[in-house]
């Protein structure tokens, strides 16, 4: 029965394609300039990609495994709104989740390290991660943010971000057959708010850490019975503790 989930899963994303994985914030609000200030936009040479993500340190962002690519060359931060240069870092290794798998969607974490520090200080600051194995609590409100596209199919420049629920794992199980551990489900569960396609990788934002990453959704992002799936990032800590130590993967 677990293997058949499972195929359910996977056939579910695969039908979906890309649009299964990433965010765009539905329902959500313009980010305030003074806040939110470690978003990392995720960009190629020809801008803005599909991805976001975390600063944690001072040369290493948080995001989703899938969000890597071979048009993926940089990133940029202290800056909401994409018609900003911000402050510009190249990336220089991509530290995947030894055990990531597409599909279903396993393991979705990676880091990335930046060609050079990058001060804190103005526009800039680091989400504090979570203690391991932090246990978030149903009904909690986080929140997720993002620069995709959003519920009226607009594009938008500026960073926007929305409230979202955290919903019971064995609701998430029973919505979501298959689902693979270490994950957090919030938002899209009776609701309109939460994220869809465009900006994986972005933060889920709970009690001012990073308690999530984003990694998978329905397809439009209006199916009320699908939680919003977000990998888990306090069942990774002693990875991402030994990447930070080492300054390497």
């Amino acid at each position: 029965m677990r293997a058949l989930q499972k195929f359910l899963l996977f056939h579910a994303l695969t039908c979906l394609g890309p649009n299964a994985l990433g965010a765009k914030i539905f329902n959500g609000i313009k980010v305030p300039e003074n806040s939110m200030l470690y978003m990392a936009s995720l960009q190629s040479n020809n801008g803005h990609r599909f991805c976001g993500g975390s600063l944690i340190s001072d040369n290493f962002v948080l995001t989703a495994a899938h969000c890597d690519d071979e048009e993926l060359l940089k990133v940029v931060l202290g800056t909401h709104n994409l018609r900003n240069t911000g402050t510009v870092r190249n990336i220089v290794q991509r530290c995947k989740h030894p055990h990531y798998q597409r599909n279903p969607p396993t393991n979705d974490i990676m880091l990335l390290k930046l060609s050079e520090s990058v001060p804190e200080g103005g526009t800039i600051r680091r989400i504090q991660l979570p203690p391991p194995n932090m246990n978030i609590q149903q009904d909690q409100i986080c929140h997720v943010a993002g620069w995709g596209i959003t519920e009226d199919g607009r594009s938008v420049d500026d960073l926007r971000a929305v409230g979202v629920s955290v919903v019971d794992q064995n609701v998430c199980k029973h919505q979501w057959s298959g689902i693979p551990a270490n994950v957090i489900c919030a938002g899209g569960y009776q609701t309109h708010n939460g994220f869809c396609n465009g900006d994986s990788g972005g933060p889920l934002v709970c009690n001012g850490m990073a308690a999530g990453v984003v990694s998978f959704a329905d397809q439009v992002c209006l199916d009320k019975r699908l939680p919003n799936v977000y990998t888990d990032v306090s069942k990774f800590r002693p990875w991402i503790d030994q990447i930070l130590r080492q300054n390497a993967c």
